[in-house]
């Protein structure tokens, strides 16, 4: 028998929410990498687009579609958003992330989160106040291999961990960029690179109970060191080393975490949007293992903070992170006359 077809199946499907996004600063790095990210993805959407440049404002906004372009932060809240992500200089995100909390928007912050400790402080209370999610980008943290990593690590697959050392270094002469203007950067490389170096550190082994580390110039001369290093004592016994600098022509990042049954290896090499890692696990009386993923760690970042906003979830990297890494950035400084 054949049913007749009804004229009206009267079926609710809910409409998926988009997230409505401002980005705060349009840097280079927001411009060529991670808003060309935001197109991948159909439920964020970017909306509104603010720098204290007008007409830079203006051409970021026409490159990716953005119907809104403002030089004054109020009015930029004011638009049709529910996210900002904050793309600015490091001296601006203190007001910018207690502004945009108060207007009740999710926010994603560019590392380091604050220019010191107190800040950052200020910032977290001010989004826990307004209810709103503070997630904050330490990119490397969102690479598969590095995840799988620390699943291996939780798993205890090394048995105890005797250390861990991570070595990031790139070639980043003194320019015109705020990086290399202490007072909108708070210091060089040991905040730009250095902060997420630290996070990784953490990431992998626990929090960190002590730290001995030195900052200098090595080659280049600025304001700013273009080089650092220290030993981390973690709370739960091993150690973290690392070394970054601005001063190798030829970047290298690379993380060797050392346990009583073996080792492990993540090598990684970088350009603007993709990031290829191989990882090498060498375990004792086993053959070496290698596995090898070309990813763009962007995409992987704006789906857990999209995943984070929509559903009101933690996200994977909170502003506790952040003030834990600055007070490690803080006690460096302190022990460096510099």
């Amino acid at each position: 028998m054949i049913l007749p077809k009804p004229k009206n199946l009267n079926i609710h499907v809910p409409i998926p929410k988009k997230l409505k996004w401002g980005i705060a600063g349009c840097s280079s790095f927001a411009e060529n990498t991670v808003l060309p990210a935001f197109q991948l993805f159909k439920r964020s959407k970017l909306v509104s687009v603010f720098s204290h440049d007008l007409n830079r404002a203006q051409y970021i906004s026409n490159k990716f579609g953005a119907p809104f372009a403002f030089n004054n932060f109020d009015d930029f809240l004011k638009s049709d958003i529910d996210a900002v992500y904050i793309s600015s200089k490091n001296s601006d995100h203190y007001w910018q992330v207690i502004k945009s909390a108060e207007s009740g928007k999710n926010i994603l912050c560019e590392r380091p989160l604050a220019l010191n400790s107190s800040q950052a402080k200020e910032m977290i209370e001010a989004c826990k106040k307004n209810n709103v999610i503070l997630m904050v980008n330490y990119l490397h943290r969102f690479h598969p291999l590095i995840i799988k990593t620390k699943e291996l690590l939780d798993k205890q697959l090394l048995g105890k961990i005797v250390s861990i050392n991570v070595t990031y270094n790139i070639d980043f002469p003194p320019s015109e960029n705020f990086r290399f203007k202490k007072e909108l950067s708070g210091g060089g490389v040991l905040r730009d690179i250095g902060s997420q170096v630290i996070d990784l550190l953490r990431y992998f082994g626990g929090e960190i109970t002590e730290v001995k580390g030195f900052i200098d110039n090595v080659i280049y001369k600025s304001e700013v060191e273009d080089f650092a290093t220290a030993i981390l004592k973690y709370e739960n016994g091993g150690y973290g080393l690392f070394n970054v600098s601005y001063d190798t022509k030829n970047t290298l990042m690379r993380t060797d975490i050392l346990g009583h049954n073996g080792f492990i290896c993540l090598e990684s090499s970088i350009d603007k949007k993709n990031f290829s890692t191989k990882l090498t696990i060498a375990l004792h009386g086993e053959s070496k293992k290698v596995f090898r993923k070309k990813i763009n760690k962007v995409t992987f970042m704006i789906r857990a903070a999209q995943k984070a906003f929509l559903k009101k979830q933690l996200p994977p990297v909170s502003g506790e992170d952040a003030l834990r890494n600055m007070y490690i950035i803080e006690e460096i400084e302190k022990q460096c006359l510099f």
